[in-house]
């Protein structure tokens, strides 16, 4: 049974990052100044994440959306699945690591995570 839960989850959320793909808008445009300067914020940012997650889509569509390249850890595989949980606490996508000097915060929920990359980034 949870094999064939896991399957649909994962045919369902396949679909769903596929429909993301097809209909996705055009990315932000800066100069390659302004650009630059956001790459460089961005430094300190890493989204931890599952492929198939619908949340892990709608914040990783924002991201394309602000043109924010963030790097992007799978979550499923490891160090990085070791690493949310021993660091972040616990195992749940998206969870957005923001590395600001010798602070650390781990941030989980998309909307939490969408709203403050709209905030800094818009």
């Amino acid at each position: 049974m949870k094999l064939l839960i896991n399957l649909v989850r994962n045919l369902l959320g396949s679909f769903i990052a596929a429909i993301d793909l097809i209909t996705r808008g055009a990315k932000k445009t800066r100069t390659p100044d302004e650009q630059r300067q956001v790459e460089k914020a961005i430094h300190g940012l890493s989204l931890y994440q599952f492929f198939a997650c619908p949340f892990c889509i709608k914040t990783r569509r924002v991201m394309h959306k602000l043109n924010l390249p963030i790097v992007r850890r799978n979550a499923s595989k490891s160090p990085f699945r070791e690493e949310l949980l021993q660091q972040g606490g616990k195992i749940q996508t998206p969870c957005l690591r923001i590395e600001e000097g010798e602070k650390v915060v781990w941030m989980y929920e998309s909307s939490e995570i969408i709203k403050y990359l709209e905030e800094r980034f818009s």
